[in-house]
């Protein structure tokens, strides 16, 4: 209960403090959060996961994600550790593609392509809501960058993608269902999931665009 009463603490800072204060909350509270690592009563847990989004909007991109993450439990109900995957994107680009003005200032040595690979790098924050002996709900959060492989650019929508580092972020909900009664640290979760990812955009001028995705996860934990 501490602890939850910690996060929610956090949580509230962000949001209503200003930047000083929040960063003096936030320091004060971190030695609650990290005591249970530096004495040894936490539990170390890793997952692997395969996900598959579909992108919404004008700008639209799918992705099929394989991905580990590994970290500790700080109780039943909170995970927190630090994750790494590899990610196939297949973009959509509109009946209109390629049409820019050639007088701008596009860089034409780059090549351009609609199928990429993309390595993303996150915190991950999972929350049981639960027990864990029997069928639960979980909340989780994926938080980082993620970077495109090679120097192509990516054409979609009217135009391209072209920059390679991308924040990311990735929230889950579903269900945790265990392997067995007998070890209830393995489990299977089915869960619903929202990516979005920020990247530079060229469409006769550079902008910036916000990708959105919604697909299904599943993970094995142990």
């Amino acid at each position: 209960m501490n602890r939850l009463l910690t996060l929610v603490t956090l949580a509230a800072a962000a949001v209503a403090l200003p930047a000083p204060a929040q960063y003096y909350q936030i320091a004060n509270q971190i030695p609650q959060l990290i005591q249970p690592a530096l004495s040894g009563s936490l539990n170390y847990k890793g997952f692997v996961e395969t996900s598959y989004v579909q992108g919404v909007g004008n700008n639209k991109a799918d992705f099929l994600e394989f991905s580990t993450t590994q970290g500790f439990k700080y109780s039943n109900w909170f995970f927190m550790g630090v994750g790494a995957g590899v990610d196939v994107m297949f973009s959509h680009t509109n009946d209109g593609w390629g049409q820019w003005d050639p007088s701008s200032d596009f860089d034409t040595n780059h090549s351009s392509t609609k199928t990429s690979a993309m390595i993303p790098l996150f915190s991950d924050f999972r929350f049981n809501i639960g027990g864990v002996s029997s069928p639960s709900f979980f909340i989780d959060v994926r938080i980082g960058c993620s970077f495109l492989v090679g120097k192509d650019y990516v054409a979609i929508g009217d135009g391209f993608l072209t920059n390679n580092e991308y924040f990311y972020l990735k929230p889950s909900m579903g269900l945790r269902v265990p392997v067995s009664s007998k070890n209830t640290s393995q489990a299977l979760n089915f869960g619903v999931t929202y990516q979005l990812l920020t990247s530079n955009y060229w469409y006769n001028s550079r902008n910036n665009v916000t990708l959105n995705a919604l697909g299904v996860n599943v993970s094995y934990e142990w």
